[in-house]
Parts: structure tokens; sequence; C-alpha cells
């Protein structure tokens, strides 16, 4: 009941502000309850109301008055032109993977696996037995907790042959996620301005980092196998490049793997040009047919600078990720990273070791391959019967994502817009190439939610086609 007084006395006084002037005194609280029969409480309720709505504001000791209304006027920020001057680099707005897709959208262009794909329950449990130990009070050591260095280093330990020296936990440095990782190795390894060959295609997010360091991308072509060796040496000699960006286990976007053969020939390569291969381990968790052999794990010569994300595999919310360098090219990214972030928070680190170390994790990822493999092949025949137009470059053995070749008269920007208009969102491919795109390509997320709408997704893709055909 005072809850119905209380609107019925905002409902008379903002009829009564309506026709007041600004400034204009109201009725005091003893006048307004006797007016309207209602405690001072419910009067008082009625004014906190109106108050928050802007409609009047109280003077202690004198009043309450109807509040002047401000009008909208336009904001000139041009001082800023000259403040900032000309930016020393353009850096890319942020991916349109990154959008959220509105209710009832089949959503193919993100990049996160659908939460029911993530060790929930082991994560909740984590989280919860951070927050009640010391690292919830405490601050962490810039280079990351000493055990969960020393997971990350084990890590690639469990892949050196004999005859190579495995890193240690010294050599590890912790990130708050490896976008933060690859701006601060790009910055410490190349600097501004100098070369950085990259493959292309390649991740979104390390052309945005390399802009954002001030590096100069050299694109190497990338095809299913990974860059040709002779072409990447010819790239080298080109430029004077002193490193090389590359994912060769599950590419980001294509899906590719290195052979074994070819990915010594590459590391060959790198150590004949006294540079550093800088790998981006981004999807070590989400093998299907194949297991992913890291580089660094061929290498003790400070040659591979490894960096591992924990990011999509354990949860978006734990952001943790390692660099994996040794000698001078460790102190330099050290140094990069205090300056940037100081440390990482202990809680998330310390809930990543829990996972990661829990027998439960194992048990998660032999069930994540299955899951993975179904989704892939589901979307695959999916696209097959209702768009067989679109080429699939390669089958991936693991990652997340399928690379698709449009037919060459695609025009991308119509296509990406009538699949949106039908509630279909795909990644235009264009964003993956450091320079001009080799084609018209979309990127096809396999490990988003719903999975049963891959074939009305497929379908719609397909009719679209036919009709720019």
């Amino acid at each position: 009941m005072s809850n119905d007084s209380s609107l019925r006395i905002v409902a008379d006084l903002r009829d009564w502000i309506t026709a007041a002037p600004a400034g204009a005194k109201l009725p005091s609280t003893r006048e307004l309850v006797a007016r309207h029969g209602a405690s001072p409480v419910t009067v008082q309720k009625a004014m906190r109301i109106l108050s928050a709505q802007g409609l009047i504001e109280s003077r202690p000791g004198v009043g309450t008055f109807v509040r002047a209304v401000r009008t909208a006027r336009p904001l000139d920020y041009g001082w800023q032109t000259a403040a900032l001057g000309s930016p020393h680099n353009r850096i890319p707005s942020a991916s349109p993977t990154m959008r959220t897709a509105p209710p009832g959208a089949i959503a193919l262009h993100a990049g996160y696996p659908d939460p029911e794909l993530l060790p929930e329950r082991l994560v909740r449990t984590a989280l919860t037995r951070a927050a009640r130990s010391g690292v919830a009070v405490s601050r962490s050591p810039v280079a990351g907790l000493p055990d969960l260095q020393a997971w990350f280093a084990a890590e690639i330990g469990s892949a050196v042959p004999v005859g190579v020296t495995p890193p240690t936990a010294n050599d590890v440095i912790v990130l708050p996620g490896s976008q933060s990782g690859l701006s601060s190795t790009f910055r410490a390894l190349v600097t501004p301005g100098q070369p950085l060959l990259m493959e292309s295609p390649t991740y979104w997010g390390a052309i945005l980092a390399a802009a954002q360091a001030g590096v100069r991308v050299i694109p190497v072509p990338s095809g299913p196998s990974g860059p040709e060796p002779d072409e990447l040496a010819r790239a080298f000699e080109e430029t004077g490049a002193r490193a090389f960006y590359a994912q060769p286990n599950y590419a980001n976007p294509t899906g590719a793997q290195w052979g074994r053969e070819r990915a010594l020939r590459i590391l060959d390569v790198v150590r004949a040009n006294g540079a550093f291969l800088i790998e981006d381990d981004w999807a070590h968790d989400f093998g299907i047919t194949t297991d992913p052999v890291p580089l660094a794990a061929l290498d003790d010569a400070g040659h591979v600078v490894y960096i591992r994300s924990l990011t999509k595999s354990v949860s978006p919310a734990i952001r943790i990720a390692a660099v994996i360098a040794r000698g001078p090219a460790r102190e330099r990214i050290l140094a990069d990273r205090g300056a940037a972030s100081m440390y990482v928070s202990g809680i998330l680190q310390a809930a990543a070791l829990d996972i990661v170390t829990h027998p439960g994790w194992g048990t998660h990822l032999r069930g994540l391959r299955q899951q993975l493999r179904a989704r892939r092949d589901l979307l695959i025949d999916s696209m097959s019967e209702h768009a067989p137009t679109a080429h699939l470059t390669a089958t991936p053995p693991g990652g997340l994502n399928l690379w698709y070749r449009l037919p060459d008269s695609t025009d991308l920007n119509v296509f990406m817009r009538e699949c949106e208009d039908r509630n279909v969102f795909v990644a235009s491919g264009t964003e993956w190439f450091p320079a001009e795109p080799a084609g018209p390509f979309i990127r096809l997320n396999y490990s988003g939610v719903n999975p049963g709408a891959f074939p009305d997704a497929a379908r719609v893709i397909g009719e679209v086609l036919h009709r720019a055909a």
C-alpha cells in the first residue's frame, strides 16, 4: 500500500512540476503528508524517486526545488586535434568477431568456445579456493607464481627430445592473456619501425598488436601446410627482419598444422638468419585428430619465443597465458611486462594452476576432443550439402575454425550484410590478412553455441551465395 501511495504522490508531483517554473519550491513534507493522507516515510520515498529522475533537487536547510532542465548541446573537442597530433600508427578497431550477436542469431563469427565446452565446475571450485587463500590479499611476483611458472615449463619439457635442454621455470613469464604478451614481445624483440615477418593469413589480434607496437609487418604467404621455407628465407634476406610470428599448430584462421619436416626446415631458416620465431600456441588444448608439438620443444638456443594461452580452454574470465623465452630476450620482455602491468592477479593465477593440475582437467580435455570433432564434422557436412560453392581450404586437425574461400565474384560486404539480415553471423576473412586479402574468405567457428543450428546456417550461406552467382 505504501508503494502504491508513493507512486500516486510521484504522479501528482510530476504534473505539478511540469507546470511550475524552474527553481519553484515544492510543498514541504508536512504539507504533502496532509494533502495525500500518507506517512512521512511514503512522502520521502516519492521525493527520492523524483530526485533520481532529475526532476527536483534538495537544498539542506532550505527546501526542495524544481530542477532546471539541462538541454543537450553539441560538444566541441576540436582542441584535442592539435593536442594529439597525427597518430604514429593507425591502430585498427576491435575485431567484429568480438561483437555480441543478437538473441536468436546463429553465431559462427566469434572466437570463444561455448560455455558447455569449458570445465565450469573446475573453474568455479578453483576460484572459490583461490579467493580463500593468501593470494587474495597479496601481490604476486612480476614473473608469476613459481608453481605456475613450473607448470608451463613442464608442459614444454614433456615434449623435449633427448639432447635438447628443456626450459626451466625461470624462463617463464606469466601474462594477463596472450594478447598483452604479443604486444610486449613485438615491442621488446622487434622495436618500433623494424620489420616483423608474419604468416598471411594470420590471427587478427597479432596484426593489431603489431600496429600497437609500431612494427612494420611483412606478410609471408601461408597455405594449408604452413609457409614455404624457401619463401620465408627470401623474406628474411630481402627485409633484414630478425623475427617471424607464426602459429605452427592449428593456425587461426586456417587451422593449418605444420608437418615435422617443414617445421624443422623453418626452424633452420630462423637460426640461419640469427632471428626469433615467435610461436603462438593459442590452440594447444584443441587437438582433434593430431597432437600439437611446440617448436619451442626443439630449440634450446633461444631462437623460439613461445606463447601459450589458457584463456579459451579454461575460461574467458581467467585470462592467463605465459611466454617462455631464454637469455636477454626474456629480460627485455619481462621489463616491458613490468612497465605495462607490474604483475598478474594472484587469484587468477592460483585458479588457473588449480584447474590444470586437477585430475579432472585431463578427463575434460579428452571429452573436449570428441565434442570438437563432432561439431567440426557437422559444420563441414552442412556446408558441403547446402553451400557447395564455398571451398573448404583444408579440414583442420585441431583448433576451433573452418576457413572457406568463396567464389571470386562474391562481394564480401554484401554477402556479410545479407547473412546478418537473415540472422547468421560469420567472420569476414579480410581482417586476417596483414596486407590486401588474397580473395573472398570467411571464417566459421564450430565451437560456439547451438551446433544444432549449423545446417540452418549453412542453408542461409548457400542461398546467399546462389543469389549472388
